[in-house]
């Protein structure tokens, strides 16, 4: 389980031997060089707007409205114009490492990117590259042979279907490794979509089944076989989302931890063989695995049960298909955009393909396109830099724990225990993942795509009943993002996030602390938010809170799930406040303690309490305003009404102006800096504080 600091998308498409670029595609690369994103731009405040009313539209108002979404965007904000310039950096060295590599590992990494990138080849192929599994799954004659069937497609094909089992940390013991089995098996975002009676959601599924069915005629099949197909996809998909667990439940893991036995888990669904299942997919012996979610077995065993094996085969064939939907020809590709893109998330264009494909490659071989990437965009200085900003971050939540006025003394030092025993990963690995076993090749995008799918699941399953490997990371180093790890509690920085609009080594200390200080607060906080606090500084589950501690730490959370709940997104549609609890509280977290940190460094006397100068102009800002002003710019973004829908009942995420009200609003120093009156919006009579 990771604690990310926000979300993204990975898309992967489809090249051909012993060629450099041609075709429609290959010529349209992008155009030009994404401009360098800058931290406190002065030209995206707006004036006009008062911050003690409406603090994001006065940071970023003018930015709103000069950085409309991009077409091939159903959202675009400061983090993206990051990830458009890394993912452009890297698009070069790819494109490089395709037409002359000069180590085996670039002519890996290009040949999986020239595959990729070759449209006419995808176009040539059609709806071939599929054959090979849609004739394995047309073999299934009795429901008995279904477990093997679904191992035989996760280890040839990389189709996931029913559910999701893999090797993670024991969370009671987590210098263990053990099998875990969970939900999955559902397309849309959540099992919501399947549930809900809106007539939103009604007809969402309407477009849903239409698209299946348009998918089965692409691949084939008679527009009346397709529309039942579509039915059966539907019916069975529904069936599991109705024993799915939510989404808010899955954020306690004392729901999520339920140790049984293979036999255990056997009579929970006895029409589905787990022996059978288990020795196909070759994952190793055990005497004992976690069920995360024992109801939605029973839930499936019921579906296996009931369904026809004509329309079980319907559901795999489905879900074959829209994995290798991005790689196949173009039909396929435009009608997977059209809904999942355009539909469901309001996004006008399909992206170019050179960006699925650089982003398809940093998915399957990140860590080797990784290790080039950092020697040309991330300076040794720069991990320096950042090395003393987490000492300073660290040093803060110490003196914040010690402040707290509602927490025990003898909780304060269960909770400084934990700091202390943070782990810092910074930039990149140690040691750079081993990729010699993945086979690529150039001209077949769909089995590289597999391939790389089965070597992560082999590198996974390969952890059972071994150590756990502490310095292993869970990002690509050209990453835009952070996030912060539990069961191993570390929090991690990929060199992506390291630089502007998050840190500029140029800039004064305000700055940096308002921008990537607060990233760092953030990361750290959530060892203490409400799903953090539960582990202990080795990474176990683990209370240890006081009970009257406890209380009043729910007291608090609670005060902010409920200030969340009243967030508007879109008509009709507000934040889950429980759902985004995390990471709300570890942006309340965050700015606290980053603002603390920046007051040592003031107190020093570097710098002076003087206006700043931006790219040589003088502004009339005072640190905390810069401090303030600059954490408001991280989060300013733009996004469709149907992406924000998608997000408020999938992401833990609040959105970009939420992010930045509801905190600032819940800091009274804000209010202090820019000289508000209690009663305002952006500083009320009554917030909410955990940390």
């Amino acid at each position: 389980m990771l604690k990310c600091l926000a979300g993204f998308v990975v898309l992967s498409t489809g090249m051909c031997v012993g060629q450099t670029f041609i075709g429609s595609d290959m010529a349209a690369g992008p155009t030009s060089e994404p401009k360098k994103p800058i931290i406190f731009d002065l030209s995206a405040i707006d004036k006009t707007a008062d911050p003690c009313v409406d603090f994001y539209q006065y940071a970023c108002g003018n930015w709103l409205k000069k950085n409309p979404i991009p077409a091939d965007q159903s959202r675009w904000g400061r983090f993206n114009e990051l990830a458009e310039r890394n993912n452009y950096l890297l698009y070069e060295e790819l494109k490089a490492a395709a037409d002359a590599p000069k180590t085996p590992l670039e002519k890996k990494y290009g040949d999986y990117f020239a595959a990729c990138m070759n449209v006419d080849l995808a176009d040539e192929l059609g709806a071939k590259p599929v054959e090979p599994v849609m004739k394995t799954i047309a073999s299934l004659e009795d429901k008995k042979q279904l477990s093997a069937m679904v191992a035989e497609l996760q280890n040839k094909y990389a189709v996931g279907t029913f559910f999701q089992l893999g090797v993670q940390q024991d969370q009671k013991d987590s210098s263990s490794q053990i099998v875990n089995a969970g939900q999955g098996g559902l397309t849309l975002p959540d099992r919501s979509y399947y549930i809900d009676e809106s007539p939103r959601s009604q007809k969402l599924r309407e477009q849903y089944v239409e698209h299946v069915t348009k998918m089965f005629v692409l691949s084939g099949d008679s527009p009346e076989r397709a529309a039942e197909e579509g039915k059966s996809v539907m019916s069975i998909e529904t069936a599991l989302a109705k024993g799915a667990i939510d989404r808010v439940e899955l954020r306690d893991p004392a729901k999520r931890y339920h140790i049984m036995t293979l036999a255990e888990l056997q009579a929970l669904s006895p029409d589905y063989n787990w022996n059978a299942y288990v020795k196909g997919i070759k994952i190793g012996e055990f005497k004992t695995l976690n069920v995360a979610t024992p109801t939605f077995f029973t839930a499936m065993n019921a579906e296996i049960d009931l369904a026809s094996v004509d329309s079980i085969k319907s559901y795999l064939r489905w879900h074959a298909l829209r994995l290798a939907a991005p790689a196949l020809s173009k039909p396929f590709v435009d009608e997977n955009f059209n809904f999942f893109s355009a539909t469901l998330n309001g996004q006008k264009e399909q992206t170019p393909r050179w960006k699925r494909c650089t982003r398809a490659t940093d998915q399957a071989l990140g860590e080797a396109v990784g290790q080039d990437w950092v020697k040309q965009n991330f300076p040794p200085d720069a991990k320096a830099n950042m090395d003393k900003l987490v000492a300073a971050l660290e040093r803060a939540l110490g003196q914040d724990i010690q402040q707290l006025p509602w927490m025990s003394d003898a909780t304060k030092a269960e909770a400084k225990t934990k700091l202390d025993a943070i782990r810092n990963k910074i930039g990149y690995p140690e040691n750079w993942r081993d990729y010699s076993p993945l086979v690529v090749k150039r001209d077949d995008p769909l089995g590289n795509m597999e391939r790389s799918a089965e070597f992560e699941r082999r590198r996974n399953y390969s952890k059972l009943g071994k150590p756990v490997n502490e310095k292993e990371w869970g990002m690509t180093p050209p990453t835009v993002n952070a996030y912060y790890s539990p069961p191993n509690n570390d929090i991690n920085f990929p060199a992506g996030i390291l630089q502007p609009p998050f840190f500029d080594n140029s800039m004064d200390p305000a700055v940096n602390f308002g921008g990537i200080g607060v990233v760092i607060g953030h990361e750290m906080t959530h060892g203490f938010d409400d799903q953090g606090s539960k582990y202990d500084p080795k990474g176990n589950v683990k209370q240890w809170f006081t009970a009257e501690d406890l209380a009043k730490f729910k007291e608090r959370t609670d005060c902010e799930a409920k200030e969340y709940d009243g967030f508007k997104v879109a008509e009709g549609q507000n934040l889950n406040g429980k759902l985004t609890l995390g990471e709300n509280t570890a942006d309340n977290g965050g700015i606290r303690i980053a603002f603390q940190a920046l007051q040592e460094v003031l107190a020093k006397g570097q710098p002076s309490a003087e206006p700043g100068y931006v790219n040589g102009k003088k502004d009339d800002y005072t640190p905390t305003q810069r401090f303030f002003i600059t954490f408001g710019q991280v989060w300013c973004q733009n996004q469709t009404e149907q992406n924000a829908r998608v997000l408020a009942k999938t992401d833990p995420h609040s959105t970009g102006e939420w992010r930045t009200k509801g905190t600032v609003q819940n800091f009274d120093e804000f209010g202090k800096a820019f000289g508000c009156k209690v009663g305002q919006p952006m500083m009320p009579v009554n917030s909410c504080r955990v940390w």
